[in-house]
């Protein structure tokens, strides 16, 4: 008796499995809960300027999962703004996470769309007055007045795509968007 068996290829474009993506749409379509998920950090002030956050389990899928490992971040100032320069500072973090977001979700929503891409770079920079932070004037926010986002994208995608896949990025939607944050203190 002969057993013959056929493999399917993935297609891989631009690092993605887009054959994975089409069954993860599809999935998503028939199940709309497997769509929801829970991102978790946990965060450890050490001294001074200085954090960790550790990013370990989250839940996607209808299910609590794990990283395969956990990911830890230092979080400090420059000593100019009077750290010890342990790690990169909060907004900095914000910006890395930002290009991080806005990158995968062009290489991903590019690899859907058949569009193929050789390489993209980026560059973020961010204003900030510490007038604000400080409370030296009520009118300054504390946070970022301006993000500027330069993309040098190789590839045949053009530029109107590549506008319009990267602010599907939900770290694009996050900061452009009014977020409601809900803060809860347990003194101990």
């Amino acid at each position: 008796m002969t057993t013959t068996m056929t493999e399917t290829m993935d297609t891989i474009r631009n690092g993605v499995n887009v054959t994975k993506l089409a069954q993860t749409i599809q999935a998503v379509k028939q199940q709309p809960e497997i769509a929801q998920f829970k991102f978790r950090t946990h965060n450890e002030w050490d001294t001074g300027g200085h954090n960790v956050a550790t990013v370990d389990t989250f839940y996607g899928t209808c299910q609590e999962m794990e990283h395969k490992q956990p990911f830890v971040m230092h979080a400090d100032e420059p000593a100019v703004l009077l750290g010890e320069d342990n790690g990169a500072n909060p907004v900095e973090f914000v910006l890395a996470g930002l290009s991080g977001c806005m990158t995968t979700t062009l290489a991903y929503h590019a690899a859907g769309r058949g569009l193929n891409i050789e390489s993209i770079s980026s560059e973020f920079e961010g204003d900030i007055d510490l007038q604000g932070l400080l409370d030296l004037d009520p009118k300054v926010r504390s946070g970022y007045r301006e993000i500027r986002v330069k993309f040098k994208v190789k590839g045949d995608v053009d530029e109107q795509t590549i506008h319009e896949l990267v602010r599907k990025s939900p770290v694009y939607d996050t900061i452009a968007n009014p977020v409601k944050i809900k803060i809860e203190v347990e003194k101990v």
